[in-house]
């Protein structure tokens, strides 16, 4: 009986002592660190950087954004796409 306790404790890894917690750091939005940093949909090589290799916006968690910064960085992309300086899609 008390081998079989010692084989689910060892199993889980709450109970490890030696189990490390992995610490993964905190995003900054790009736009509330750099204050001088202005979106422009003018600019298309400003805004590649928060797009993939097939044209689709980056998520929040690939740039970082604020959910503030993330909506006004999705506005200047489809305003951009809209004038055709940057395209819908690579295909």
């Amino acid at each position: 009986m008390a081998d079989k306790k010692n084989n689910r404790r060892n199993r889980n890894k709450d109970y490890d002592d030696d189990y490390k917690i992995k610490r993964i750091r905190k995003k900054v939005c790009p736009l509330c660190a750099d204050k001088n940093l202005v979106l422009d949909y003018k600019n298309p090589e400003q805004l590649k950087k928060f797009i993939n290799e097939k044209g689709k916006i980056l998520p929040r968690r690939t740039t970082g954004a604020c959910a503030k910064h993330q909506r006004d960085i999705t506005a200047t992309i489809n305003r951009c796409r809209h004038i055709a300086m940057l395209p819908y899609s690579k295909v």
